[in-house]
């Protein structure tokens, strides 16, 4: 019953504050993006829509790219960056130092890191023009994949509504199915990445990959 401009503004702006001020630490992107998407009701809709998080993904990247240059410090050592723990920043901080370009694109779907990362590059050397070349593909698989399944699984919902009684059913499922396979990707990627983020695992002579300055 919302209004599909007002909707598909909302989700916009909801997930730009995501990153941009840490939102998504309470409120994930992925909620705001399957429940604005499961209400298209048209291919037009679902592609205006996955255009507008793309660039309010981009805009919250962003802010908090520039809060981190400008604020950095202070956003870490104030009530806010203390109840998010000294832990997760230096996981961050070690993340970046080490992978570089690649651990933008990946924290784009890992939890926590996705919100502290876009500061940390801004406290970091990093160029903005490198951050954006690594951010934006990130934002845009991120947005085409939570779009297009949410907007698929309910267009079928209602095709099937009124012929098939477990309709319901299969939209649920199929939600699931996919929240499930996400999560499994992240755990995998979590797996893969978390030897860069430990501590104990900075030596001498660790070569540094986050191409500062570029």
């Amino acid at each position: 019953s919302v209004d599909p401009v007002l909707r598909t503004v909302l989700a916009g702006v909801a997930i730009m504050l995501e990153t941009s001020v840490l939102v998504g630490l309470i409120v994930p992107g992925d909620t705001v993006v399957i429940v604005a998407a499961t209400a298209v009701g048209s291919v037009a809709e679902a592609v205006v829509l996955i255009v507008v998080v793309i660039v309010g993904a981009l805009i919250g990247e962003s802010v908090g790219f520039w809060l981190g240059r400008w604020l950095g410090p202070r956003i870490r050592f104030s009530r806010l960056g203390r109840r998010i723990g000294e832990d997760n920043w230096t996981r961050a901080e070690l993340y970046l130092r080490r992978r570089g370009g690649p651990a933008i694109f990946l924290s784009r779907f890992l939890p926590v890191l996705h919100s502290l990362v876009p500061l940390t590059v801004g406290m970091s050397g990093f160029s903005y023009r490198r951050f954006l070349a690594w951010t934006a593909p990130a934002c845009t698989v991120w947005a085409v994949a939570y779009v297009s399944v949410a907007a698929a699984a309910a267009g079928t919902y209602r095709e099937l509504a009124d012929r098939l009684h477990t309709a319901g059913y299969f939209f649920v499922g199929a939600i699931i199915v996919f929240l499930f396979l996400a999560y499994v990707a992240k755990r995998v990627i979590v797996a893969r990445e978390a030897r860069h983020m430990r501590l104990d695992d900075e030596a001498p002579g660790t070569k540094r990959t986050d191409g500062m300055g570029d």
